[in-house]
């Protein structure tokens, strides 16, 4: 819920020429979206129904969606509008940055392997395919100390932390690192974030090089 929350007051913050409807819509829409969410799991994620499922897919559809299409108007003011005001769209650009982070970050977890709710509760038999290999999916053969944590050991299983890291990652080194993309989905959400993230750094870049001069 802070991430959800932290992305919802990134996009915000953002300036009004950015936005593709009146700054507080999409907003209240993604709150109303996280209100039933937070009401059939107020303390854990522990249930999981189709609502559940469909509302947090949404929500977080809702968020990448408006984060990216900020991303193509920030890429037209940059380059085609001739905007004076380049520090303000600097900080614009930090603040798209970021939430891609976090929104593909949570899609990573609701997506890999039926979900937070399906990882946790039900048993690794009946999981649905992989999207993410983990290096700890892959330790259990490692010295007894990284063993002792592999997944086949401990019973180990990705938190949001995790796969923030993994988005993190992603967003920095344009490519994965020490997590694998297995399917297609997430090879795909991949590509997008890592092309995403690269346009707006060469944006940002250029922009900077054209203020110092």
């Amino acid at each position: 819920m802070v991430a959800t929350l932290a992305a919802i007051a990134l996009y915000l913050l953002l300036p009004q020429r950015l936005l593709i409807a009146p700054r507080y819509v999409l907003p209240a829409l993604e709150c109303l979206l996280l209100i039933p969410l937070i009401a059939i799991n107020p303390k854990r994620l522990t249930r999981q129904t189709k609502t559940f499922r469909v509302l947090s897919l949404t929500l977080v559809g809702v968020i990448a969606i408006s984060n990216l299409v900020a991303l193509a108007i920030l890429i037209h003011e940059l380059v085609y509008a001739g905007v004076k005001d380049g520090r303000s769209l600097l900080v614009a650009a930090l603040q798209v940055w970021l939430t891609n982070i976090i929104v593909f970050g949570l899609a990573y977890w609701e997506l890999d392997r039926g979900g937070p709710v399906s990882r946790t509760q039900a048993p690794r038999s009946a999981l649905p395919l992989a999207d993410f290999r983990f290096s700890q999916d892959e330790n259990d053969d490692a010295v007894q100390e990284v063993a002792d944590g592999a997944s086949a050991t401990s019973d180990w299983v990705p938190t949001l932390v995790d796969y923030l890291y993994v988005s993190t990652t992603n967003s920095t080194a344009f490519s994965p690192t020490d997590t694998m993309p297995l399917s297609t989905r997430a090879k795909a959400m991949m590509s997008i974030q890592s092309i995403a993230a690269l346009l707006t750094s060469l944006l940002v870049i250029a922009r900077a090089v054209s203020i110092l001069h």
